[in-house]
């Protein structure tokens, strides 16, 4: 079996003052590739921690991650930054788009980064059409953000981390700012992304989102502390 993300005894700590926080404490993990993986657990049970480190955001402690086969726990910045832009997509909670960017450029702001700030080409161009097309956006293209609903931004969101074609998708919360209604629509886009052959990993507190995913992991203490749907009195 080949895996998209593993694991090994991951641990982070951080320092605090003269306090450690250990956010982390030892996590075996192995993901299969096209998993829809979805991570859940109380505030302060380490699952943006892990979410961080399984998206070369950080690196740990101690312990070892390797992502598509690539053992990234010791790389320096430089090497990260071009595991993200090789394998990674990211969809988060907030969005994170630039209000004064159109559509278009929001969904194409990632490969703007990667070719040094030269601008893109119309090859680049055409297929971030295509991709917003595919996300119900294609009618939208020349709008900002503000003029969009919040599930039209985070199909912005979701249009951006495709544009390097990755093989992984990590996304956090990506409902939380959103109604029941169209939180159905995201995960039906992210169903349907996995469903391509694309692994996604993602971090919820909504059971309801999780049960869509094709497997589940909670979080408590820094340690993952069952498989399944996250039990009622670990919600928070």
């Amino acid at each position: 079996m080949k895996y998209a993300a593993r694991l090994i005894e991951l641990t982070k700590h951080y320092h605090l003052g003269d306090n450690i926080v250990r956010a982390l404490r030892g996590v075996t993990l192995d993901v299969p590739e096209g998993d829809f993986l979805a991570i859940m657990g109380s505030s302060g049970s380490g699952k943006s921690t892990m979410l961080n480190l399984m998206g070369a955001l950080d690196r740990p402690t101690s312990g070892k991650y390797l992502l598509a086969g690539k053992d990234v726990s010791t790389m320096d910045d430089d090497e990260l930054s071009l595991v993200r832009n090789e394998l990674i997509g990211f969809i988060f909670q907030s969005f994170h788009l630039i209000p004064q960017y159109t559509v278009l450029d929001n969904i194409t702001l990632t490969l703007q980064y990667r070719r040094g700030g030269t601008g893109i080409t119309s090859e680049d161009e055409n297929r971030a059409i295509d991709i917003a097309g595919k996300v119900g956006l294609a009618d939208r293209l020349d709008h900002r953000p503000l003029q969009l609903s919040g599930g039209q931004q985070q199909r912005v969101a979701i249009a951006r981390s495709l544009i390097n074609d990755p093989q992984i998708i990590m996304a956090d919360e990506p409902t939380g700012n959103l109604d029941s209604t169209t939180s159905e629509e995201i995960m039906k886009l992210l169903t349907d992304l996995n469903n391509e052959g694309r692994t996604i990993i993602m971090v919820t507190h909504e059971p309801e989102v999780a049960v869509l995913a094709k497997s589940q992991i909670y979080m408590k203490d820094g340690l993952i502390a069952g498989e399944g749907i996250m039990p009622s009195h670990l919600h928070a």
